[in-house]
């Protein structure tokens, strides 16, 4: 196990992650003892557009994975329409590797709660909803007490603080489909209806909750507004890179040997967060990575030093999306688990459009042809041809996300996938598989 060297350790920005580790974090008095509700008292003396205006200037992007300019989503939404207006957080964390939201809303709790009432304010919002998945009953529990705790203490309710401001904010436990970590969809399930993607324009901004001006942020972007308003603007960008400012919570699994949450300023590499994580596990080589999650294309060896910012991953041919970096060895095999992800896409398909519906279904049976060695040449252009007809195809982007692990590790990884076909190794799945797979 290597110990980080000193220029490493100073990677670590603990910003939104600081108070994870103190006793009862996720209680209201320990929060206010740690700066809770401070940066609330600040934001309710400032105009809502200057507001508005400090997130543009600190360069905040979204944490949700796609990383659009959180100030600019904000100003999206119309003023003085005579309509109400949502803000909506996409807690519904569900991507495979994906797991930054959970803990940040299970140890503290409350600078979620926090951050939605100041966003609230920012966009004349009387009313906000946290949409969480149905399986994290712990996090939604810490949650939902956070709220009360928030409501008892005038943080929550009529005349916040004697400000004027009126908030209702409610915790909203999904049913467990992932096609609901897409906004549109997830606004739909919110509504009472199946959760399926919306044929956009028109756009949240305008006509999202209830056909009313909604924003909807992931959990980690809300939680970032409190120290933006405290520290402002400037000390924000102080972390990360030009483009790419502040800290991320990067999430590292696989064959790490102390995997966990390592919060540093936007820019990091693989091979210093590896350094963080204590290397490699003992006779485990570096041999493939996701950055951001399942639904982003695979890294290799070779992008050790590629800054994980969103343009430095986006030059290396990949997507930072969740910062999920799922760390796979030598004695791991791409094609593998590449098919296990596929059968994760293929189950969560909520089947609105028919590239994703049908073209995840078969990809899985390609694969488990090829696993069983019983794939052909043609397999591979099928995979690929599969993969066209789905990218740009499908309705939303989740059935782009699909693609990505099948046509990075066709890219990096070829000879793997002629390896089975040819006879050179060992199947990895029983010919029992293949049953209704033709």
């Amino acid at each position: 196990m290597t110990t980080p060297r000193p220029e490493t350790l100073a990677k670590l920005t603990p910003v939104l992650t600081k108070r994870w580790l103190s006793p009862d974090a996720w209680r209201i008095g320990t929060y206010e003892q740690l700066d809770g509700y401070a940066a609330l008292r600040k934001a309710l003396k400032a105009h809502p557009d200057d507001l508005i205006q400090l997130i543009k200037d600190s360069g905040l992007r979204g944490r949700g994975g796609a990383g659009f300019p959180t100030g600019l989503k904000w100003g999206f939404i119309p003023q003085g329409d005579g309509k109400p207006h949502y803000l909506v957080v996409n807690a519904d964390e569900g991507e495979p590797g994906t797991c930054k939201d959970l803990p940040l809303m299970t140890h503290d709790p409350h600078a979620l709660v926090e951050g939605v009432i100041i966003a609230s304010y920012a966009i004349r919002a009387s009313r906000a909803y946290i949409y969480i998945r149905g399986e994290a009953v712990h996090a939604a529990r810490r949650l939902r007490n956070a709220v009360q705790e928030a409501y008892d203490k005038g943080y929550l309710g009529r005349n916040i603080l004697r400000s004027g401001f009126d908030l209702e904010l409610v915790v909203h436990s999904g049913a467990g489909a992932y096609i609901c970590g897409e906004e549109t969809a997830l606004l739909d399930s919110l509504e009472g209806f199946r959760g399926q993607p919306r044929l956009r324009p028109p756009f949240p901004a305008t006509h999202g909750l209830y056909a009313s001006p909604t924003v909807v942020n992931n959990v980690g972007t809300i939680a970032s507004v409190p120290p933006i308003v405290l520290g402002g603007a400037d000390w924000w960008k102080s972390m990360g890179t030009e483009k790419s400012s502040g800290p991320m919570i990067y999430s590292l699994s696989g064959r790490i040997n102390n995997p966990g949450q390592y919060e540093c300023s936007m820019g990091v590499t693989l091979r210093e967060l590896l350094e963080l994580a204590g290397g490699m596990q003992p006779g485990h080589n570096l041999r493939f990575w996701t950055p951001g999650g399942s639904s982003t294309p695979l890294l290799a060896a070779e992008h050790l030093d590629v800054p994980l910012d969103f343009e430095g991953v986006a030059a290396a041919g990949s997507i930072l999306g969740t910062t999920a970096t799922q760390i796979f060895s030598d004695q791991d095999c791409p094609v593998y688990a590449t098919y296990r992800w596929l059968e994760f896409y293929h189950h969560e398909s909520c089947g609105k459009c028919t590239p994703c519906r049908e073209g995840n279904y078969w990809m899985v049976r390609v694969y488990r042809r090829i696993l069983s060695g019983q794939g052909t040449h043609e397999d591979l252009d099928t995979l690929l041809d599969t993969c066209d007809n789905i990218l740009g195809r499908s309705f939303c982007g989740l059935g782009d996300g699909a693609t990505s692990s099948v046509t990075s590790s066709l890219k990096y990884f070829k000879q793997d996938y002629l390896d089975y076909i040819e006879g050179r190794k060992a199947p990895m799945l029983s010919e029992k598989t293949l049953v209704g797979a033709h």
